[in-house]
Formats: C-alpha cells, structure tokens, sequence
C-alpha cells in the first residue's frame, strides 16, 4: 500500500477544498521537457533515489556499524501524490516525490544522482480541486484556472505556484485516476 501525503480539510468552498499541509519532504528534480514529458524523465531518477541509489544515514545509538559502507543504500517506501511544478523558465518543471512523513532531514539517505535534491517544504494552506482524467497539460491548466478563479472569488490570495499532483500509476485507467491541481493561499 502506498502512503498518501497527509492534509486536513479546514473547510469547503464553491469549486474547492481549503486544506492545511503539514510540513514535509520531496525528493525533487528539475527538467527542461514538456509538461507531458518532464514527469516521464524524472522518473527513474527519482524512482531510483526512492529504491536505494542513495547514501543510508544510520542514526547515532542505533545497531548498524558506525561507518557505513560506501554501498550501504536504503529503500523508500512511495508516497503519493507525484507533483509538477512549472519551473523558474519557460518549458521548466519541478518533479517532486513525497517522502515518507517518518523521514526527517536527518534521517532521509542523501541521494547519489547530483540531479535529485531534498527539499524541505514548509506547512501550508492551500486550496484544492480533485478530479479523474487524463494527464494533459489542458487538463491540468483548465482546472488551475477554475481553481485561480474560485480562490478569489471566495476572498483568498494565492502565494506560490500552482501544483499539479498524479496519485496513479500510468497503466491505470484515466477515468480512474485521481489528479488535483493545488493552490497555496495566505494563511
């Protein structure tokens, strides 16, 4: 079973939930690609990080040796969702995996790609619109419209860039996927 990123539902609005984030962890990836494709590029990077390319830290006191071995590694469990978000230039995205909440900063095993990075993400609230369907870029922009649209509306400011999350595998079915577009708002 894969772990989903926890969040509270603080209330519920005309086209959106408004939701708090706890803080948490990505494991990240910039990629210059098409919105379709940059999530397909980072992927096995990530999933490589996630399934032991990486450099385990064992935590003082604990059973394993004080030194690790150069190829002691540890595997990630995966947690959903999968979240893009349009990069600093045009044709930029961030891919992000949500790390394990039990992960810390010093716990999390540093990756061996250079590429990926651990980023620390601060609690937040955001507002939200869940949706099944394909994972096109018209898809995902049509609902971070509706969602822009419905935020003010109901007299919140958006802050930050917009997310677009992938709860499913790709061989599931698209009237079956669970996609959302997230919003950050001020608090």
């Amino acid at each position: 079973m894969t772990e989903q990123q926890p969040y509270r539902v603080v209330s519920r609005h005309p086209g959106f939930e408004l939701r708090r984030y706890p803080a948490h962890l990505v494991a990240e990836m910039q990629i210059q690609a098409s919105f379709t494709r940059a999530p397909i590029e980072a992927f096995r990077p990530l999933a490589a990080y996630i399934g032991g390319a990486n450099r385990a830290r064992h935590p003082i006191g604990s059973a394993a040796p004080a030194m690790a071995a150069a190829g002691d590694s540890e595997k990630i469990a995966m947690t959903v969702p999968v979240v893009q978000i349009e990069g600093e230039w045009p044709g930029a995205y961030l891919i992000q995996f949500v790390m394990p909440a039990t992960f810390t900063t010093a716990t999390l095993p540093e990756p061996v790609d250079p590429r990926v990075r651990i980023h620390a993400v601060p609690a937040r609230l955001a507002a939200a619109i869940r949706f099944s369907g394909r994972w096109t870029e018209q898809a995902f922009s049509q609902r971070a419209t509706m969602l822009g649209r419905s935020v003010t509306a109901a007299g919140l400011q958006p802050t930050g860039a917009i997310r677009y999350a992938r709860f499913d595998l790709p061989w599931k079915p698209w009237f079956l996927r669970r996609n959302e577009v997230v919003l950050p708002v001020v608090e």
